[in-house]
This record gives structure tokens, C-alpha cells and sequence, in this order.
């Protein structure tokens, strides 16, 4: 059993910075830019209810008003295959600070994750600008 809690008091960095390291999107951030974007994000984390083990983390960016960017959506490898991700990413999209805005994410591999959730591909529209 899973908690998800939006408290950043409750986030486990130690867990945090090790899990975003391991992904190809945030792999190369340092650990100053991480906080830096943790303490600007409303962030969630997945705890397991007993021992409080952080297994999942993720990053919203929004304004409150018309639109939030889901980000750093990351479970703990021993922890995949157990519905944990698809808790996390549920709360987020239900959450009654979100659940009234246009959600978007950019995802290389989990289409059918987020397709779940009402997320769709919008190949035309999407536009990027990468840092200089």
C-alpha cells in the first residue's frame, strides 16, 4: 500500500536525486538545479504506508489558473509493475488544484501510461525550445 502526499516537507531528496538520475531526461541536471526546480513545483511523492519509503516522485509546473506541465514522473525500479505510478499520476490529474486545467507532459516511452489518464498525442501542436 502506497500514500501519495503533496507535502515537500515529506519528500526523501536523498531518494529524489537518486531516482532522477537514473532517467534519460534528468540525468545530466545538477543536484542545484533539481532544488531548485523542486522548490519551484508542486511536487508528489509515493511513500509505502508502513515504513514511509519514498518509491515515486513527480513535478508539476502551473499557474493555478489555466494549466499545469506534468514532469519527472519517476518510480523506483523495485517498485514498478505494482499500480504505483498509476496512483501517483491519478491523484495529480484529480487533484482539486489541477483537475479543472489543460494538462500537458512530453514523454519519450509511456504514451499508454498517460493515454489512461486523458493525456493525447498532439504530434502538430508541439513545440520545443531547448536551452542554449
Amino acid at each position: 500500500m502506497v500514500t501519495i502526499s503533496d507535502k515537500k516537507e515529506d519528500l526523501d531528496m536523498d531518494t529524489v536525486l537518486k531516482l532522477l538520475k537514473q532517467t534519460y531526461w534528468a540525468k545530466n541536471r545538477s543536484e542545484d538545479t533539481i532544488r531548485k526546480a523542486i522548490d519551484h513545483s508542486l511536487c508528489f511523492g509515493a511513500y509505502l504506508t508502513e515504513s514511509k519509503q519514498q518509491v515515486a516522485f513527480a513535478r508539476v509546473i502551473t499557474d493555478y489558473a489555466t494549466t499545469f506541465y506534468l514532469c519527472d514522473v519517476i518510480v523506483d525500479e523495485a517498485f514498478r509493475g505494482k499500480g504505483i505510478g498509476k496512483k501517483l499520476v491519478h491523484t495529480i490529474v484529480s487533484d482539486e488544484k489541477l483537475n479543472k486545467l489543460r494538462g500537458l507532459l512530453l514523454t519519450r516511452d509511456a504514451h499508454g501510461l498517460y493515454g489512461q489518464f486523458g493525456f493525447e498525442k498532439e504530434k502538430e501542436r508541439g513545440m520545443t525550445k531547448n536551452p542554449d
